[in-house]
């Protein structure tokens, strides 16, 4: 067992964990840090991968009950049922766009250059949305209609984009459309079960020819780490939203985009894509 890659898989796990469910993007900083681990090749395409199921596993945990309840009185209950309608509503929009578009937005844009561009461009937003946009419409997730799912739906289709973030651009979708940051962040981590569990299993199919028996250790140690680093970053982030901006996170990806921007200047990336 090579002890360098468990400890690559763990630093990665974590990664993943923290970086999933807040505004800056897991797609881009498991690009960034994996080039600089030297942790990259189709293999470490299908890790990353993998281990999205683990940080996704934490949202599932944490609303367990919720997913039951929501499951066993789906036939009578109207906010499930509406619900349900909402999650299907916004999740179309970036399947549909991802079917057609994924091999094209991975083979061009999947490098840290691109990652870099689109952290900075989401942090500038995230500061606009913030300071502009009229919140408090919607103040639960179960008072959503289906023309805020959509706005959600469609924000989510511009994070296939590298870089941008899945959950920030749910997020500042939602508060666009009037929602609470809690409503808008609570809704992002309900959206997030379908869209990942189906990203991800669809990649691990198109994908699963490249693994081996090799592989499982490196592959548990990284899921593991996303799943208990997800249930710390899940319940954080709750918290945080109902007293906080998301300022902090936007000059985060502005600078921490910026830093990189003037890394890869200097030292130009090399990668397999464009």
């Amino acid at each position: 067992m090579d002890i360098f890659l468990i400890i690559k898989a763990l630093i990665l796990g974590l990664v993943e964990a923290a970086s999933e469910f807040l505004p800056i993007s897991s797609t881009g900083h498991l690009i960034i840090v994996g080039d600089f681990l030297n942790f990259t090749g189709p293999r470490a395409e299908v890790f990353e991968i993998f281990i999205q199921l683990g940080a996704i596993l934490a949202v599932v945990w944490i609303y367990r009950e919720r997913l039951l309840d929501i499951a066993l009185n789906l036939d009578w209950d109207r906010k499930a049922q509406c619900l349900v309608l909402n999650l299907a509503i916004a999740f179309i929009p970036a399947a549909i766009l991802g079917l057609l578009l994924h091999k094209h937005i991975t083979h061009y844009l999947f490098n840290p250059v691109t990652v870099a561009g689109a952290l900075v461009v989401g942090g500038i937003a995230i500061l606009l949305i913030e300071r502009y946009a009229l919140t408090g419409r919607v103040q639960a997730v179960d008072d959503m209609n289906w023309k805020d799912a959509l706005v959600v739906g469609i924000a989510q289709s511009v994070a296939l984009f590298p870089g941008v973030s899945r959950s920030g651009a749910t997020i500042m979708g939602g508060m666009l459309s009037g929602m609470s940051r809690f409503a808008a962040t609570e809704f992002s981590f309900f959206l997030a079960i379908p869209t990942m569990f189906a990203a991800t299993f669809y990649s691990l199919y198109k994908e699963w020819h490249l693994l081996t028996v090799a592989d499982i250790p490196v592959f548990a140690v990284g899921f593991v780490a996303a799943f208990l680093g997800g249930l710390v970053v899940v319940r954080f982030l709750l918290a945080y939203v109902g007293q906080n901006s998301f300022a902090p996170f936007a000059w985060y990806r502005i600078v921490f985009g910026g830093l990189l921007l003037a890394y890869f200047h200097y030292h130009p990336w090399v990668g397999a894509a464009g």
